[in-house]
């Protein structure tokens, strides 16, 4: 299959890493030249690491970086594909915009996909003369997480949906169907759980790192809820709260020591501190001391003790 990525960010590239290792022919768009080159030079050096990691073999390496390309023209990335994939950072508008346009350049049979967590499918789809064809594909944190939901949109038909599942499938990833609300399940479950640990921050209810090793070390997650949300952007992820607490209600209020923190400029390991401090990419400490609660000195005496009985 054909795959054209539009957009060679972050998350563009992580695309296009996952479906060259599973064997696909990748076109890397974007619109500057630099950016794209980038991304190329990017999703080799996430290859190079999983030959490290010893996820993929040098050969298998070798083969995947055959099989992409880069380009600045829209024409070029999308003419041959089977499979569109939007990545870029656009508002709704200008989505629904470049699917209409992507529409105009491609084949009947070609589904085209975006991977925003944060935009309605449905209303991307809006602006196709076949909006049947239009689906989403939420790869979450790629290339590590193994999961994509597949997001069914009011018009997705269900040749569409079985396509792209299949197509999930074949890139060796878990995909789970979803329905085209806010945050979608994997985003909405996480800052769920983002907004409760930091709501015992506030209340001083533990540390950072309490509050993180209960999760890993008591749920086995692999990543706390907090170093989560560092990685994340903090910035990010108050965007994503009131996006949420706009559209399902106060549960999602971002806590104070959200803002407060973003407020300050400690974005999490972009910055270097939030709710860690980070080095080298790693979470080195908490940012901030345990909360110290007031102990007694001493174990306090039942009244009934030291009474004299005789």
């Amino acid at each position: 299959m054909d795959v054209a990525v539009l957009g060679a960010g972050a998350t563009g590239r992580g695309i296009a890493q996952c479906c060259a290792a599973a064997g696909h022919g990748v076109t890397l768009h974007d619109d500057d030249a630099n950016v794209v080159m980038d991304g190329i030079d990017a999703v080799e050096a996430g290859l190079d690491d999983a030959v490290t990691a010893g996820t993929l073999d040098a050969a298998a390496r070798d083969d995947a970086v055959g099989r992409i390309e880069a380009t600045t023209g829209l024409d070029g990335a999308v003419a041959d594909a089977d499979l569109v994939v939007e990545a870029t950072d656009a508002d709704r508008a200008a989505r629904r915009d470049l699917f209409a346009d992507v529409e105009e350049r491609v084949g009947d049979e070609t589904f085209i996909a975006t991977s925003g967590a944060a935009v309605s499918v449905t209303a991307v789809a809006a602006g196709l003369r076949n909006p049947g064809r239009a689906v989403g594909l939420h790869f979450v944190d790629p290339p590590e997480a193994p999961l994509v939901e597949v997001v069914v949109a009011e018009q997705t038909a269900e040749p569409t949906r079985e396509a792209a599942v299949s197509f999930v499938e074949g890139l060796g990833r878990e995909a789970i169907v979803v329905r085209d609300t806010p945050g979608f399940a994997a985003t909405r479950l996480g800052l769920a759980l983002s907004v409760e640990a930091m709501q015992m921050i506030d209340e001083r209810a533990a540390g950072v790192e309490a509050v993180d090793r209960a999760m890993t070390v008591g749920h086995d997650h692999p990543v706390g809820p907090l170093a989560a949300a560092d990685e994340r952007g903090l910035d990010a992820t108050l965007d994503a709260l009131e996006h949420l607490a706009g559209t399902l209600g106060e549960r999602f209020t971002p806590p104070p020591v959200l803002r407060e923190k973003v407020a300050a400029g400690d974005l999490g390991r972009k910055t270097g501190e939030g709710f860690y401090v980070w080095e080298g990419g790693e979470p080195v400490e908490p940012a901030d001391p345990d909360p110290r609660p007031d102990l007694r000195a001493e174990s306090p005496v039942d009244p009934e003790d030291g009474v004299d009985g005789g």
